[in-house]
């Protein structure tokens, strides 16, 4: 990996550099140390933004092995990835952005300001980059097919994540002074409960035999502070056994609340699952929130065959309803901020 970057921190401006720089970065194959430059990001070239979080680290989709480390790397302000090269992925992850990609900004100038036209599939032009031009960024949005009658594997920054990533422990403390030092988390008054948090879980599940009364110790705690309950909870329901369901056809724009989370819970499996979908501790916070509906999702790409799921039940993306990084555990503070997805029967329509 590039061992030179420029340390930026959120909150900071930059402007994506122009098309031809940035191919100019690339491999044959449309990578920079192994992260590919998607069709999708082209749109942003010469455009300024905020520096969301510095992406130091990330959640790991694909092999499950917690927390990653890459160097260089930072999320932009509300850039995520509309799926337009890859079938209409309607995933929309933050994208990863080298800052090898970026330079600091005027802060005089307009965030809206865009200095390239965006560049579709079919308009090509004449310049390459380091032995990568645009039509190739295209084609390597999906492997090569085995046989002409195989299925269509996609490519992208999320099925290759291990690749231009090392594994990094939760114990390694340098990760919790670059979250503070670069502005990702705040204050340490606001990262201190969420360490806690984590020494305690880590007790309730040493599998001891305290764990029952743990949690009521800090539902107790937390009622008394006007918190939330322990939210890594388990549903009920057999696995195997059929989980409930409810259609109540919400569009995009409709106020809705969620569910609180014993409610919720009793819609999950033993495995925090309604039919195949996971509750996770990381949506807890939002029980009992109301929230606008941003889209329903149909297709996205599933990070670790790179095949494109289609959903068989309605799933529902909320507006502002992302991971926290806030319960998971190896990975607090993970930046990469994904969307939760939601089953209708754990919302209902705000009043």
């Amino acid at each position: 990996m590039t061992d030179t970057w420029q340390h930026l921190c959120a909150g900071d401006l930059v402007e994506v550099r122009s098309k031809t720089e940035i191919l100019a970065t690339l491999d044959a194959d449309g990578r920079l140390d192994g992260m590919p430059f998607m069709p999708e990001m082209l749109q942003y070239c010469g455009r300024r933004f905020r520096i969301h979080k510095r992406a130091h680290k990330t959640c790991d989709f694909v092999t499950n092995t917690g927390s990653r480390r890459l160097p260089g790397t930072v999320h932009l302000e509300d850039v995520r990835c509309d799926g337009s090269a890859h079938a209409g992925c309607q995933a929309q992850c933050l994208i990863f952005w080298k800052e090898a990609w970026l330079k600091p900004a005027d802060i005089l100038t307009d965030l809206s300001t865009t200095h390239e036209e965006p560049v579709g599939r079919g308009q090509f032009h004449s310049e390459r980059g380091g032995g990568c031009g645009e039509e190739e960024l295209w084609n390597r949005t999906r492997a090569p097919r085995v046989d002409v009658g195989s299925e269509e594997i996609f490519v992208c920054q999320a099925t290759l994540l291990p690749r231009f990533t090392e594994p990094l422990s939760p114990w390694d403390v340098r990760q919790y002074i670059e979250d503070y030092q670069s502005g990702n988390t705040g204050s340490l008054w606001w990262m201190i409960p969420r360490f806690l948090y984590r020494a305690y879980d880590n007790l309730i599940n040493l599998g001891i035999g305290w764990g029952p009364v743990l949690r009521w110790f800090y539902d107790r705690f937390q009622s008394l502070l006007g918190g939330l309950p322990y939210p890594a909870r388990h549903g009920t329901i057999p696995i195997g056994s059929t989980t409930p369901s409810e259609i109540i056809n919400l569009r995009p724009g409709e106020l809705v609340r969620v569910k609180d989370l014993r409610t919720i819970l009793g819609t999950l499996d033993e495995s925090s699952k309604n039919r195949g979908m996971a509750f996770s501790a990381e949506m807890a916070p939002y029980c009992g929130k109301t929230l606008r509906v941003h889209s329903r999702v149909e297709r996205i790409i599933d990070e670790k065959s790179g095949r494109l799921i289609r959903m068989k039940n309605p799933c529902i993306v909320l507006e502002g309803g992302v991971c926290q990084a806030r319960f998971n555990r190896g990975m607090i503070f993970c930046p990469r901020a994904t969307y939760a997805y939601w089953r209708e029967i754990w919302l209902e329509r705000a009043p």
